[in-house]
Formats: structure tokens, C-alpha cells, sequence
């Protein structure tokens, strides 16, 4: 056991990709920057401008928002709650004067990279428990949360002087600029890691990060300037308040994420009953699936089209179930037009009972369909699922390159029946053959 630990860890390092490397490095860089600096304001010979108070608290709000960290769709992580509690901190103005007989505010003067040092503490300890239970410490999504935290408050600290005697719609247009700034270098750096991961084109990345982040992102910015204003009237107890609307917006995105992973399980479970009723090969439909939404990705699909035909290429042979013979090794390739226009319908016809799979009932009908002849035009995620499917077929599980470019070759001789384009793509998938983390 203990010779194989060092190849294990040079794959798990040759498998971080530079993206993250770089993303790590950052964070650590301004981490360390800013636990040295802080080491020097708390020494008794300084004079500590540290509002312990305060920093503990907007720490303590950051670890329990880490704790409670949101999964979403497509295998991202948000902790919505922690970026309320850093944000707030980085973009403080005052705070009730402590130990005055008479009530006043002062303005808060931590430094930005004491915002760092306090928010990565919080997220730390808040990611503990994870690890402690087994599950991912999500160490690029905090470095992602860091370095955003960081640009707003290396912006923001240096001005909150002047910003705090200007007045409040003066103060509230910054603000809200930099939460805005501080959530497009969030979703930026997490277009970037995701195209990496999946190979999809960057815009396309960047715009479902855009698609599925701007609801927590409106509701985090919302969250972050009213804390801001109102711990001057209320203090830093105004934290204590925001958790519970905060946790039903959170419960609110957990549902919506286990509502969609049943159905991708429901939808997988009746997909292997083709295959175990003996109709298609074991593999089969999951093997249309990963090369299906790998080119789509490869074609710049949006994530919620690559999900429709996700479900659609799972299903694409439920159809064969009415067949009273099954097709030799489950290849409707090898079957007539009309057969395959049969299954398609059928297949289709099955979906459309649950009522909300409209999109993918419609993909399967259409997968039939040759690429060029056909009035109305088949859907591109119905170009993608019939080439998929065909190459499957004629390979299978085979890792074999003579096979798949014997495969590849007969698709692109029939340019008709598969489009030229989705075919092309298909070959730089099987190219790598489609990583299992799709």
C-alpha cells in the first residue's frame, strides 16, 4: 500500500489542470500576504486598529455560510451565505462607536487584506466538517470566493474614508458596482475552471455561469448592501437578522438542484431497462449520452439544451420495447427507415406521458430524421443523438482507434443521413473518448 501512494499523487497533480493551479496560487499568495500583515497589526508594540468584535463575528457568519455550501447543477458549488458575511466585511462603512458615553458612528478601518485573512479563516473552518464527513474540502471554489473578495476589497478599503461622508446614493452606486464587479470575477473564474473541466467553449461557459448564478448573485448583492448600511443603526447584529431569509433562498436552490438530480436518476433508471430486457447492449445508452453531450458541448450548446439532450440520448431507444423481436445487438443502424421512424415515435410517445419532458420527447421523435432532405429540419440535439448513437453501434465499448475511424469514416461518407458538422465533432470526442467525468 504505501509504495502506490506516490503515482497516485503524481496523477492527482498531473490531473489539476494550470487554470487551478494558477487560481490556488493566487489565493494563497494574498492568504499569506495577508496572515502576515495581521500578524504585525496585533503586535503589543503596534497599535492594533482591529475590531475584534466585528471581525470575529462577519468570521463566524463566513464559516457557518461555508458550511452550508449550496450544490448546484452541472457539479458547482455556491456558498451564498459565506460571500454575504466576506462581502459585507469588504465593503463595511461604520459602525456604532464602542465605549462612548455618547452614541456615535465610526468609520471602520480594517484593511483589505484583513477582509482576506478574516474571510479565508471563515471559510476554512466553515469547509472543516466536509472534510471530517469525507466529502470534497471545495478548495477551487474558495479560492474562487478569495480572489473575488479580494478585488472588491483592495478597491473598496482604500476609499471608505471618503465614500463614508459622501452621500448615501453616492455610497449605495459604488457598492453596488463592486458586488457586481465581485460576482462577474466569481463567475468568470468559474466559466474559466468549467470549460477546462468539460471542454466547452469559454463563452458558452461563461453565459450558463451567467444563467444559473444571477438569481443567488442578485439576492447575495441585495443581501450585502443593505448590511452595510444597516450596521450603522443596528450594529453588527444586523448579521443574526439576514440568516433566515438567506437560508430559505438557500433551501430554495436545494430543492430546485434534488428535483433535478431525480429526475437525471429516474431518467437513467428507465433507460437500463432496454438493456436489461436484452434489447440494446449493457452500456449502450450511457455510452450515446457522454459522447452526445460531449458534442454538444464541442458545438457550443447551452447547458440547458446539453441537459434535454442528456435525458434524450438516454432514452433515444426506449422505443425497442415494443418490438416483439429485439434488433440483433439492440443497432437500429442496421434496421430500415421505417423501423427506426417506428422506435422514434414510440420512444417519443413513452417521454411525452410524464407530461413536463416535451423538448426531450421531441429530440427522441426526431433522431430518425436524416440531416439534409427532411421538411421540417431535425434539431441539432436530434442530428447529435443519431450520429451518437449510429457510432455506438459500430463501435460499442471498443477502445479500438481502427474501429471508430472505420466508424467515422462510414458516417461521413453518408453526409445525407448525418450532418458533416456534428460528425466532425463526434471525431475529436472519440478522439480522447469522452472523459468519465461527463
Amino acid at each position: 500500500m504505501a509504495g502506490s501512494q506516490p503515482p497516485d499523487r503524481l496523477a492527482y497533480l498531473q490531473a489539476i489542470d494550470s487554470g487551478r493551479l494558477l487560481l490556488m496560487a493566487a489565493a494563497a499568495t494574498l492568504v499569506t500576504a495577508a496572515f502576515a500583515v495581521t500578524a504585525v497589526e496585533v503586535r503589543p508594540s503596534a497599535h492594533p486598529t482591529i475590531d475584534w468584535t466585528a471581525a470575529l463575528a462577519f468570521g463566524g457568519f463566513i464559516a457557518f455560510g461555508e458550511l452550508l455550501r449550496l450544490a448546484l447543477p452541472g457539479g458547482r458549488e455556491s456558498a451564498p451565505i459565506a460571500m454575504v458575511g466576506a462581502m459585507s466585511y469588504a465593503l463595511l462603512l461604520e459602525l456604532p462607536a464602542r465605549h462612548s458615553a455618547k452614541p456615535h458612528f465610526e468609520i471602520t478601518h480594517q484593511s483589505a487584506l484583513l477582509v482576506i485573512a478574516v474571510a479565508a479563516v471563515g471559510m476554512i473552518v466553515g469547509a472543516l466538517p466536509h472534510i471530517a464527513a469525507g466529502r470534497p474540502a471545495g478548495v477551487t471554489s474558495i479560492c474562487a470566493r478569495i480572489v473575488a473578495v479580494a478585488c472588491v476589497a483592495f478597491i473598496f478599503r482604500p476609499l471608505v474614508s471618503d465614500v463614508a461622508t459622501k452621500p448615501w446614493e453616492l455610497a449605495f452606486s459604488i457598492m453596488a458596482l463592486l458586488v457586481c464587479f465581485g460576482w462577474l470575477v466569481d463567475a468568470l473564474v468559474g466559466a474559466l475552471i468549467r470549460a477546462d473541466d468539460v471542454g466547452a467553449k469559454f463563452s458558452v461557459a461563461m453565459l450558463d455561469e451567467i444563467r444559473l448564478q444571477w438569481p443567488l448573485g442578485l439576492a447575495v448583492g441585495a443581501s450585502v448592501i443593505i448590511t452595510a448600511f444597516s450596521t450603522k443603526t443596528i450594529g453588527i447584529g444586523i448579521l443574526a437578522v439576514f440568516i433566515g431569509p438567506l437560508l430559505v433562498t438557500q433551501i430554495a436552490f436545494r430543492r430546485y438542484a434534488g428535483i433535478r438530480a431525480t429526475y437525471l436518476q429516474t431518467v437513467r433508471s428507465l433507460a437500463r431497462v432496454t438493456e436489461v430486457a436484452g434489447y440494446v447492449e449493457a452500456g449502450h445508452s450511457r455510452r450515446v449520452s457522454r459522447l452526445a453531450v460531449s458534442v454538444g458541448r464541442g458545438l457550443g450548446m447551452p447547458e440547458p439544451d446539453l441537459l434535454a439532450l442528456e435525458y434524450a440520448a438516454l432514452m433515444h431507444d426506449i422505443g425497442q420495447l415494443s418490438l416483439r423481436d429485439p434488433i440483433p445487438g439492440g443497432a437500429t443502424v442496421l434496421v430500415s427507415a421505417a423501423d427506426q421512424d417506428r422506435i422514434a415515435e414510440l420512444g417519443a410517445d413513452v417521454i411525452s406521458v410524464a407530461g413536463v419532458l416535451d423538448h426531450v420527447a421531441e429530440l427522441v421523435r426526431c433522431q430518425s430524421w436524416p440531416a439534409i432532405g427532411h421538411d421540417p429540419a431535425p434539431p441539432l440535439g436530434s442530428m447529435i443523438i443519431r450520429a451518437a448513437n449510429a457510432f455506438d453501434d459500430m463501435v460499442g465499448g471498443s477502445i479500438d482507434r481502427d474501429k471508430s475511424a472505420a466508424a467515422l469514416e462510414r458516417l461521413r461518407l453518408d453526409p445525407t443521413e448525418y450532418s458533416a458538422g456534428v460528425v466532425e465533432a463526434l471525431a475529436e470526442v472519440a478522439g480522447r473518448r469522452v472523459p468519465s467525468r461527463l
